[in-house]
């Protein structure tokens, strides 16, 4: 089982490195990991839980933050319409997007982040999107809102990108210069 001393915490080198793509059919090894990450979320959102293993609530993680530089990521949310989106995403990409861009208002949180950290992050509104699932199959998906967002900050894991990144007035010594979406 996952917990937060699993997690890596800001500044470790994996979270700052371009992850690498994974080769299909998973390995035992990969499957296992997916499978863990996805079941860290769900239990990160159970009360019981996350009070017994001391998990801090999170909707997405990606195998950076676990210190593994390849490109999958889980992620477990319920959108504004009561729909769910529980999946393990092996190799995904963005294959468009709207011009238009949103944020959530109250700023995002990271579990490799200790702190709070203020301001807007820019994601686009929407996206369609294309990955495979953990159970090796290929999948496109086109998301908005909130499960939109979530997979944008997961994807910039496997990026190298920390949230904080795209706040445009927020300085930081941690803060890697972007450009504009």
């Amino acid at each position: 089982m996952i917990t937060m001393k699993d997690i890596v915490r800001e500044g470790h080198p994996a979270l700052r490195e371009v992850s690498q793509e994974v080769q299909l059919p998973l390995s035992a090894e990969d499957r296992q990991t997916l499978e863990s990450m996805l079941d860290f979320l769900k239990n990160s959102q159970n009360p019981e839980t996350a009070e017994k293993y001391e998990l801090r609530s999170g909707v997405g993680l990606a195998a950076p933050q676990l210190g593994i530089k390849k490109r999958m990521f889980a992620m477990h949310l319920t959108d504004d319409r009561e729909q769910e989106y529980s999946y393990g995403l092996i190799n995904p990409k963005i294959v468009s997007h709207s011009v238009e861009l949103t944020h959530l208002e109250g700023g995002e949180g990271c579990l490799s982040v200790d702190r709070e950290v203020p301001g807007s992050v820019p994601r686009y509104a929407r996206i369609t999107i294309e990955a495979a699932t953990l159970e090796e199959e290929k999948v496109k998906l086109r998301l908005r809102g909130l499960p939109a967002i979530v997979f944008q900050h997961e994807l910039d894991h496997l990026n190298g990108v920390m949230f904080y990144d795209r706040i445009e007035d927020y300085e930081d010594e941690l803060k890697k210069e972007l450009p504009k979406l």
